[in-house]
């Protein structure tokens, strides 16, 4: 479904990605993990319209290498950011219709952007203004106003971050219901090792742009080189 296909991104003298390749299939949950500076939001511009570079991003066997960021998300990609990004002076339910306004294929549909609010459970807050949300429900409005858009693959970058643990079981239910229920292929990033096993099929871990291990999260958590550079003594 998503093919990455030796990608490099150098700023200046700084290789943030360096010869990078891996492949996403159709309905898998895909985990991204790696230290500080290793690259992962940098690869979800690339894949994202962001930034140019040099090597090749399939979608559905399209090329969009280079595209334009409105054009990708048209396909069928759409993606969320580590610093919730909302519309502060929009009510939840507005936010979530600028999603289907912008991004569906089929036109605006007010029942698909109740079904939204019902999913992420925002639908009694539909009327509330957005920037008035606490941290979790402007996770929640973000990923709703990305899922309104009818993504094919939903890309998360740290959902979890400054999540409790109540929070963090909330996110992971939300995640599989998407994958699940919604058929969206998710690419998660994450720190929290044990939500990266729970959640996903596939796991790759980087390193200053480059792969260190991907497959099966089990055995990659098990890899020397991963724990060496990645993981140390923080296993649990």
């Amino acid at each position: 479904m998503l093919n990455v296909t030796n990608v490099t991104k150098k700023f200046g003298e700084l290789t943030a990605v360096d010869d990078l390749s891996f492949e996403v299939a159709k309905g898998q949950v895909f985990g991204i993990a790696g230290p500080n500076g290793a690259g992962k939001s940098t690869l979800y511009n690339l894949i994202t319209g962001l930034y140019s570079f040099e090597g090749s991003i399939l979608f559905n066997k399209r090329e969009i290498s280079n595209l334009a960021p409105h054009k990708i998300a048209n396909m069928g990609i759409a993606r969320t950011f580590q610093i919730p990004q909302t519309f502060p002076s929009l009510s939840v339910a507005k936010s979530v219709g600028v999603g289907n306004h912008f991004g569906s294929k089929d036109g605006f549909e007010q029942d698909y952007v109740d079904h939204i609010l019902e999913f992420t459970d925002l639908a009694d807050k539909q009327d509330a203004m957005a920037g008035q949300l606490n941290l979790l429900d402007k996770k929640m409005l973000m990923i709703g106003a990305a899922l309104a858009t009818k993504p094919e693959i939903l890309m998360l970058d740290e959902p979890m971050a400054g999540s409790n643990a109540k929070e963090i079981l909330k996110l992971m239910d939300l995640i599989q219901r998407i994958n699940r229920e919604l058929n969206v292929t998710i690419i998660i990033i994450e720190h929290f090792m044990k939500v990266l096993t729970e959640l996903t099929e596939q796991l790759l871990i980087i390193e200053t742009g480059s792969q260190i291990c991907c497959g099966d999260p089990a055995e990659v958590t098990c890899d020397s080189r991963v724990i060496e550079s990645y993981l140390g003594d923080n296993l649990d």
